[in-house]
């Protein structure tokens, strides 16, 4: 027998009635999700118009949608559920007004023989549980979800199919794919209301799903969003092929570069406010057979921590880092392909060498984050303001301490060690997938051998592994044939050696949450030093720095993944190690 709850039976949603709020906002702010400062101008705002005054934290985006589910669930002590956990269809036997469920952002997924499960987006409001209670003669059992998946989950079930991204890109004006070729057309076109929301929702969900990067490629009969989480890139839902003009030259807009121009690379940014925080996006467009790719590199300038021990430094680690790090002069390299954390490493090395006595300058392209007490140089090539030059002017401003954004070229290179023999720290990066890589590299790039023996006083290779989502990873005894080949053992002091593998959850799909570091670091000694006066490869270099106590970036990741930090398949896939 199908309930059904009368039209007749509508009730504007009661205003909220704060019992919990107070405790629900002191969890967002103890868990810095919130600033009390936004909280505080939210509550001056919700004197005067009432109502709820979580609900206003999000419709102001001083909170994030996930952030307030998971407060409020911890809050309520109710389960906070993903709407990928429901099943494809509706319960069959529970029929409830559409107009109802879009009111009030409920949603019912499943049914037993006298209960009903309730996806709710506010559980403070009793109203609609009441209702559904009443109208199905069921005990209603609730669980929080986010509120834009609630909706889209109403859609899916009881509309067309369509989500909010679906629903927007339905009301863009029909000519989106005309006239590409009008500059005045496309202004026209990114700035209606419908392509605004549609970007917004875009650079929304990427933040809510804690991604890095966000890619918009247009092909041939598609325009493909994807974004990169935790290293790893997932393709999303995208807006239709023809919305590809209009959306990209809304980011180009947003971004202030050119929109005129589509034959030529072009660098921006975007400084924004997203679901309470403060967001700097990096802006790099490309043209390609189809039209121009963007790729947005979010930087959240109030979540990154410059701490060591965060970022995957161990205790084996960080006192020979730090002993080299305190040196008066000499170079320090950090080394890894793109993306592998190299940057974020420098900036806590310099956070740690950033007192009052000390001047830091550094050149950088670009500067990523602004941290005070240190002088930032943004390298600007088209003005010939290169590495080379800008370090040719900092030797002049008697720094203590410089650092290079990257080495690119001998010239940048023997700067870099002259300001070393002169009694400067330099730090600065490199491109290689090996910390005795770095050696080979700068002797490819013709650094006298003698110069980098006499200058570089250690050298730290890193890549970035997926962290485990502590709560659910699922700890089992690997194989003999795994033990063997990988030797677990020695890792284990006489326990049995235990991995760990991931379990999908509400909040983490994936399994992982995060990231966290595995290096290896070279100290220069005297038998490097003689080999690298004879030349010696990339082999015989690694096998003299393990013989003088090095631990290479797979003992590091193996270790770490025995200790529950990440998983064995993590470590292979960024060291290929077999």
């Amino acid at each position: 027998m199908s309930a059904v709850l009368p039209e007749s039976e509508f009730h504007p949603a009661p205003p909220g009635t704060g019992e919990h709020e107070a405790h629900i906002c002191a969890v967002l702010v103890e868990r810095g999700r919130l600033k009390e400062t936004d909280l505080a101008r939210a509550r001056r705002l919700h004197e005067e118009s009432g109502g709820s005054l979580v609900a206003l934290l999000t419709r102001l985006g001083l909170a994030s949608e996930r952030d307030v589910a998971e407060a409020i669930a911890t809050v309520l002590d109710l389960p906070l559920k993903s709407s990928k956990d429901a099943p494809e269809s509706p319960p069959e036997n529970i029929q409830l007004p559409l107009r109802f469920l879009k009111q009030h952002h409920v949603v019912p997924i499943a049914e037993g023989e006298n209960t009903v499960e309730l996806l709710v987006a506010d559980p403070q409001e009793d109203y609609p549980v009441q209702a559904v209670g009443l109208a199905t003669g069921r005990t209603v059992q609730v669980a929080v979800a986010l509120r834009s998946e609630i909706d889209d989950l109403i859609e899916r079930y009881y509309g067309q199919g369509r989500s909010a991204l679906g629903t927007i890109v339905e009301s863009l004006s029909e000519d989106g794919s005309r006239g590409e070729d009008d500059v005045e057309h496309l202004r026209d076109l990114a700035s209606e209301a419908p392509v605004i929301r549609l970007v917004n929702i875009i650079i929304q969900r990427a933040v809510e799903g804690r991604a890095s990067d966000i890619h918009i490629e247009p092909f041939e009969n598609r325009l493909k969003v994807r974004y990169r989480i935790d290293g790893v890139l997932h393709e999303v839902e995208s807006p239709p092929a023809s919305s590809t003009a209009a959306v990209i030259s809304r980011v180009k807009i947003m971004a202030k570069l050119n929109i005129a121009e589509r034959r030529l690379p072009q660098d921006g940014r975007i400084m924004l406010r997203v679901q309470g925080k403060e967001l700097d996006l990096r802006v790099s467009t490309v043209p390609t057979a189809h039209g121009e790719s963007v790729v947005m590199r979010i930087l959240d300038r109030e979540s990154v921590v410059f701490d060591f021990k965060k970022l995957g430094f161990t205790d084996h680690f960080l006192p020979r880092f730090l002993k080299v790090l305190e040196l008066p002069h000499g170079i320090m390299l950090v080394t890894g392909p793109t993306g592998s954390g190299k940057t974020t490493t420098l900036y806590t090395a310099l956070s740690q060498l950033n007192t009052p006595d000390v001047k830091i300058i550094t050149v950088e392209d670009p500067v990523e984050y602004q941290i005070e007490g240190i002088n930032q140089i943004q390298a600007k090539a088209q003005i010939g303001l290169d590495f080379a030059q800008a370090l040719r002017s900092i030797v002049r401003q008697d720094p203590d301490v410089i650092m290079i954004g990257e080495m690119r070229d001998l010239e940048t290179a023997k700067i870099a060690i002259q300001s070393a023999l002169t009694g400067h720290l330099v730090l600065s990066t490199l491109h290689t997938n090996s910390a005795a890589g770095g050696v080979t590299r700068l002797l490819d790039m013709g650094v006298d051998d003698y110069l980098l023996a006499s200058t570089v006083n250690g050298i730290l290779a890193q890549r970035l592994v997926r962290r485990l989502d502590a709560e659910h990873a699922q700890a089992y005894t690997p194989s003999p044939e795994v033990i063997q080949q990988y030797q677990l053992e020695r890792y284990c002091e006489g326990r049995t050696p235990q991995l760990y593998r991931p379990m999908p959850s509400a909040l983490t799909p994936t399994g992982y949450f995060g990231r966290t570091t595995i290096m290896e670091f070279l100290t220069m000694t005297e038998p490097l030093r003689r080999l690298i006066m004879q030349h010696a490869d990339e082999l015989k270099l690694q096998a003299q720095a393990q013989a003088d106590g090095m631990r290479t970036m797979f003992e590091d990741g193996v270790a770490k993944s025995l200790d529950g930090l990440t998983t064995i398949e993590e470590v292979l896939r960024v060291t290929q190690e077999s």
